[in-house]
């Protein structure tokens, strides 16, 4: 576990990547912003604030011109006292041109101080003489200096309000950058967690659960990655249980090959002297009497005749005969069977309702194999009704392929049998050899057609014969 966490720490995933990545970048510009906004906004602040100062100045030497003409110290002095009551000015001086102070008024305090002074000008009058030998101290040819004003002002409200508005700008700051990394988490969230998931789906099939799909999802590139990651799970999915079948009808057909060999060896082993028994029967059977004898000979001979159709079923089944095609009429091949084997069950109260077109439907199929087929399986259905009632028999023809459907009115085959019930040798009737269904199958596998079989919701067994026309 350490390691793990050591290893995802030296390589981080793309969800820690992209928010790490997001966090610096956003932080950087930010707060790249927020100094930039801050050091503007302290330049304005403080030039409007010594631009301020300069303007009062600038008023009280405009309102202080009088007064240093015709040197009204008291009129200067209370005029310095108005501007001192401005809540950042400490201290006011008002000097003549000779640099003597008029007015000087303060009040206390501690720190750190600015200064901005203005010269006291007047404009020349035509009619007045100046004094014509000083021109050069004109700073106008129509303007003259006659004093100055100095106000001494403090920038600690100035400063408070800048470091107010820094802790606020950064607080801003903070807050947006907080923000835009809280969406940049979802955003980045909402791009990972798709892929996220559809690695832990990937570990889950890799474990083997192959039912499992990825859902697509809202952003077009991750919807077609689960779309893709689906197919090729469909795909697997498919070829898995091709594969499958394929083992399996690989195990089966070795399992029928091992049986045809074991039928085939029985077979021959017994043939030969059941013959030579029915033929000393025969020799017997001249020379007894008639009576309990006679009747023991029957038995016997029937039991001969019943050993005997038991091997021909075990030799048919082990040299399956290879269909010989032709063209033939599916419909009569059945029609004709029924009426054969109408003809056998005369005298037991069983009716055969059938349903066949008069319309042939021709395909290339083995008529003497199929008459087999639609045998046992007429006789299995007679077999399931106690030799009595309705048997039904429908015939559909179109769409490449001919169907007919064979049902019967007994108890059905129960559920754990049905995947059975073509297997060679399984039986649920004392005196079955379960080879008859196994041969249809075989036929019917041959011309590539399919049978099965299936419970029918008014009850009894229905069996369903599907061939493809025009097999080769």
């Amino acid at each position: 576990m350490k390691k793990r966490i050591r290893a995802g720490i030296r390589n981080p995933g793309i969800h820690f990547r992209l928010l790490l990545a997001g966090i610096v970048l956003i932080s950087a510009t930010t707060f790249t912003l927020g100094y930039m906004v801050r050091n503007i906004t302290h330049e304005f602040v403080s030039s409007r604030f010594e631009n301020q100062m300069q303007f009062l100045a600038k008023y009280l030497a405009l309102n202080a011109e009088l007064g240093i003409l015709i040197d009204q110290r008291a009129m200067l002095k209370r005029q310095a006292e108005n501007l001192l009551s401005e809540k950042d000015v400490v201290k006011v001086r008002i000097f003549n041109e000779n640099g003597e102070s008029l007015a000087d008024v303060s009040k206390e305090y501690a720190g750190p101080l600015s200064v901005a002074e203005v010269p006291v000008t007047v404009k020349k009058s035509k009619e007045f003489p100046w004094n014509m030998g000083q021109d050069s101290e004109y700073r106008h040819p129509e303007e003259r200096i006659i004093g100055s004003v100095r106000i001494h002002y403090t920038t600690e409200g100035i400063q408070h309000l800048l470091s107010v508005m820094r802790i606020r700008f950064l607080w801003l700051t903070a807050g947006l950058c907080g923000i835009s990394v809280l969406i940049f988490y979802f955003i980045s969230h909402s791009l990972v967690s798709p892929v996220t998931r559809l690695a832990k789906a990937t570990r889950e099939v890799a474990a083997g659960n192959l039912e499992l799909r990825v859902e697509p999802g809202s952003l077009p590139e991750i919807r077609e990655l689960a779309l893709s990651f689906n197919a090729m799970l469909d795909s697997l999915q498919e070829s898995q249980a091709a594969l499958k079948r394929a083992n399996e009808e690989m195990i089966r057909q070795k399992t029928l090959a091992r049986m045809g060999e074991f039928s085939l060896m029985i077979a021959h082993e017994f043939k030969n002297p059941l013959g030579i028994i029915k033929s000393s029967l025969d020799i017997l059977k001249a020379d007894i009497r008639e009576g309990a004898g006679e009747l023991m000979v029957e038995y016997m001979e029937d039991e001969i005749r019943r050993l005997n159709h038991l091997i021909e079923e075990f030799l048919l089944f082990a040299r399956p005969a290879v269909p010989s095609f032709r063209e033939c009429d599916l419909n009569g091949i059945l029609d004709e069977n029924i009426r054969r084997f109408e003809i056998q069950l005369n005298g037991f109260p069983i009716q055969i309702q059938s349903d066949i077109p008069e319309t042939a439907c021709i395909a290339r199929a083995d008529p003497d194999l199929l008459m087999r087929v639609f045998s046992n399986v007429l006789k299995n259905a007679v077999e399931a009704n106690e030799k009595q009632g309705v048997i039904r028999v429908r015939v559909f023809c179109g769409k490449g392929k001919w169907c007919t459907e064979i049902s019967d009115g007994g108890q059905g085959i129960s559920e754990e049998h049905l995947p059975r019930i073509f297997e060679p040798f399984f039986t649920t009737r004392a005196k079955g050899t379960g080879l008859g269904l196994a041969f249809a199958a075989q036929v019917i596998t041959a011309h590539q057609g399919s049978i099965r079989a299936e419970n029918r919701k008014e009850g009894g067994a229905a069996f369903r014969i599907e061939i493809p026309l025009g097999t080769e």
